[in-house]
């Protein structure tokens, strides 16, 4: 079966091609969705940054502006304390210390519904009735008066003090006096550490010098207030300053930031975009580039194979030849050798038929003169009248005389012509399984009787093959084999004469024959000297052989062996030095393909 280089070349290179094309097509993609990934990432990443800057920007603003105010409150402090803690707070909060609040600290506190401690009813009960009597106390009013004058108009909406045991003594929101901050962490830090803390909350709400005021942004500071001229601590200042203003502009300010960033982050898509419509466009013309280069090397390599198949169809066309040329050598040494045995075969009969037809012939010389006075006398015969013949003897007694010395033995001449006829027999079966070894006659390849075809070669092997060589045939029940019967015969010829000329002395040649399933098999063994393992790989290489030169030609085996594969089959080779060798020829019953013509 000839190798289509063409039309497998082409549907090989187009499905290489195409999945070139298509992995091009997927990795331009994953470059296209890569880089636009990467720029979303970008964007995304920009965008983030701007935010970020603003959050930022705002974040550090609240914070200088806590800052700020908590260092106003320090100083606002100092001065609170400098008017007013030693002249009128401090007798206040000496007089607010002697009202005991220990047996309201002493009421334990209770979880609510999320778990927090918070101070029971009751509790706050008993320190709101501790707020009355501080407001009751004489110097109340003159201080609170105070308080207010010094605080109006200004950004402070509330004012609180603590004494050292965390009791409001003093709020500018009469209704939160006399509670207790002592758990604070505000005033705890203030009071034991000495450490300022403020913290920016919005309210909804919220009670002011000014009076109830709502949506405001305030700033709570706990602040300690330290005795004038010392550092000890004396009391907590809590102050609630209003920095709506300034939180709005600061939110005003972050707002333009973030709107700026998204504008450039706008302005960057674009730019991305039209970035990522150039490498599109950049790629698809890179695609078409490689495209059409991969056409041109298609066709360039499709003109190169196309060339290189002429090629390869005319060297398989001469080696062809060249192998018909070699079988038909090997066919001819192979006839060449059987010549001389067919000469022997036909030289026997010929040789005593021609003695008897000699002999015949002798013998019909002789009874000329016997059938020339035969007929003599019948014409006589014809002559007379009546029932009385005289002959006169005469004239032809020296005929007569001679008569009685040539009496032939016509039996003889009968069985003479009879082994003539035996000798014609011979011939003739000699020719006719010659014709049948040839098969000139026939079609290359039909469906043939196996078992014939040994026989017929077994019988032309038995011309060439020593006397003390014995052939045995053991033929088992084959089907009919579809194959080219010459071809065969060549083969077992081959395989007979290689098992003769193993043997050296008298031996025996055994060719058996039986199928298995759709397999025929032909075994050719002899009792030989067998195949060294050196030599046993080498059988069937073409010109290989043991023979010295001019005796070999080293085609035998590997032409049997291309024959027998030429038919779908195999042949195979078991040996034991000193013991002999088998060769086994497989054959399927049916050919999955032409055979090729006979050589």
């Amino acid at each position: 079966m000839r190798f289509r280089l063409v039309r497998y070349f082409t549907l090989a290179s187009l499905g290489m091609f195409g999945l070139v094309a298509l992995s091009l097509i997927y990795f331009e993609r994953e470059q296209s969705q890569f880089y636009k990934h990467t720029n979303d990432e970008q964007l995304a990443f920009f965008g983030e940054v701007q935010q970020s800057f603003a959050k930022q920007q705002e974040e550090a603003a609240r914070r200088d502006l806590l800052t700020i105010h908590e260092s106003g409150n320090v100083n606002l402090t100092r001065l609170f304390a400098n008017a007013l803690w030693e002249r009128d707070f401090a007798p206040f909060v000496a007089d607010v210390q002697a009202i005991d609040v220990d047996h309201c600290k002493a009421i334990a506190d209770v979880a609510d519904e999320n778990g927090k401690k918070v101070a029971p009813p009751e509790k706050k009960a008993c320190f709101a009735d501790v707020g009355k009597r501080i407001m009751a106390l004489p110097d109340f009013k003159s201080i609170d008066a105070k308080v207010f004058a010094s605080m109006k108009k200004s950004t402070v909406f509330k004012i609180k003090v603590f004494d050292l045991r965390g009791i409001t003594v003093y709020s500018s929101e009469h209704a939160q006096m006399g509670e207790d901050k002592s758990t604070n962490e505000g005033w705890r830090g203030a009071a034991f550490d000495g450490v300022p803390k403020s913290e920016l909350t919005h309210r909804g709400k919220f009670s002011a010098f000014e009076g109830v005021v709502e949506n405001r942004d305030l700033i709570s500071s706990y602040l300690p207030v330290l005795e004038p001229g010392t550092s000890r601590i004396v009391g907590v200042f809590e102050v609630y300053s209003d920095v709506t203003p300034f939180l709005k502009q600061i939110q005003q300010t972050s707002g333009q930031i973030r709107a700026t960033a998204i504008e450039n982050q706008n302005k960057l898509g674009e730019a991305a975009a039209a970035n990522q419509e150039a490498v599109d466009a950049t790629s698809y013309r890179q695609f078409a580039t490689i495209a059409g280069l991969l056409a041109l090397l298609f066709a360039a390599l499709l003109a190169i194979v196309r060339r290189a198949e002429g090629i390869i169809d005319q060297q398989e066309a001469d080696r062809a030849h060249a192998h018909q040329q070699l079988a038909q050598s090997e066919k001819m040494a192979s006839l060449g050798q059987m010549v001389a045995g067919v000469a022997h075969q036909l030289n026997t009969p010929l040789a005593f038929s021609q003695n008897n037809i000699l002999m015949v012939k002798d013998a019909l010389q002789s009874m000329e003169l016997p059938m020339k006075v035969a007929g003599r006398l019948s014409s006589i015969l014809e002559d007379v009248d009546g029932d009385k013949v005289t002959i006169k003897v005469s004239q032809l007694r020296a005929n007569l005389d001679k008569l009685q010395e040539g009496n032939v033995d016509v039996t003889m001449l009968q069985e003479m012509l009879k082994d003539v006829l035996g000798g014609i027999d011979q011939m003739s079966e000699l020719v006719v399984n010659l014709r049948d070894f040839t098969r000139l006659d026939r079609a290359a390849t039909t469906n043939a009787d196996l078992n014939k075809a040994l026989h017929t070669v077994a019988y032309i092997a038995q011309t060439v093959l020593p006397k003390n060589i014995e052939l045995v045939e053991e033929y088992g029940e084959l089907p009919s084999v579809e194959c080219n019967p010459s071809q065969l015969n060549q083969v077992f010829l081959n395989l007979i004469n290689n098992a003769a000329q193993a043997i050296d002395g008298p031996g025996r040649i055994r060719i058996r024959s039986f199928a298995e399933g759709d397999q025929v098999h032909v075994e050719v063994q002899d009792n030989g000297r067998g195949i060294p393992d050196d030599v046993l790989p080498h059988i069937f290489d073409l010109y290989y052989t043991t023979k010295p030169a001019g005796e070999g030609t080293g085609l035998g085996l590997a032409i049997a062996r291309n024959i027998v594969t030429e038919h779908g089959g195999d042949i195979t080779v078991s040996t034991r030095m000193g013991v002999g060798t088998t060769f086994t020829v497989t054959l399927p019953v049916r050919q999955q393909a032409p055979l090729a013509q006979a050589a």
